[in-house]
């Protein structure tokens, strides 16, 4: 396992590799990425400098991506959403997923197996643009076959990612 003061070189080659400290990080860094290193350090039970070095390593190795806001998408007038199933044809997966992933409204681009190429989060705030997303941008788009699209009557957040610790084992 990695502890704070190993060489970041390590990467991380496997979920396996963090320790259950480095887990207790995770999970709560992914429920309030805005806790002071104090704060953190507090909740795992470890000093405050040990806190930091596992934080810089988690981030030097790309454990932690990044640290953000979760945004709630009807306070800012995003109020439709859709699950749009994209199939391609020959053009480029990567290419594509890209072009994809920058036209507006467009939350994730996920390239998944079996039948159908990708898997799009589109937001917009009514109906109308909603639509001129999928069926102008989307759908017209080069190396797009075809489309099918579900609009969102209701969400859930899950379990993050850092924060189901009992699947990881020690």
């Amino acid at each position: 396992m990695l502890h704070a003061g190993d060489e970041a070189a390590a990467a991380y080659p496997d979920a396996m590799a963090v320790d259950r400290i480095d887990r207790a990080i995770i999970s709560e860094l992914s429920q309030d990425s805005r806790l002071s290193i104090r704060s953190l350090a507090e909740r795992v039970h470890i000093s405050r400098t040990a806190a930091h070095k596992r934080v810089q390593i988690l981030i030097e190795t790309g454990v932690l991506k990044s640290f953000g806001a979760q945004v709630d998408r009807k306070a800012i007038g995003l109020n439709v959403t859709a699950i749009v199933i994209v199939k391609t044809g020959t053009a480029p997966w990567q290419e594509l997923a890209t072009a994809l992933s920058r036209l507006p409204y467009v939350e994730s681009v996920q390239a998944v197996a079996g039948d159908i190429d990708f898997v799009l989060t589109v937001s917009a705030p009514d109906h109308e643009q909603l639509s001129e997303v999928i069926m102008r941008q989307i759908h017209e788009m080069p190396g797009v076959v075809s489309t099918q699209s579900h609009v969102v009557l209701d969400s859930r957040d899950g379990t993050a990612a850092g924060v189901a610790k009992d699947v990881w084992r020690d």
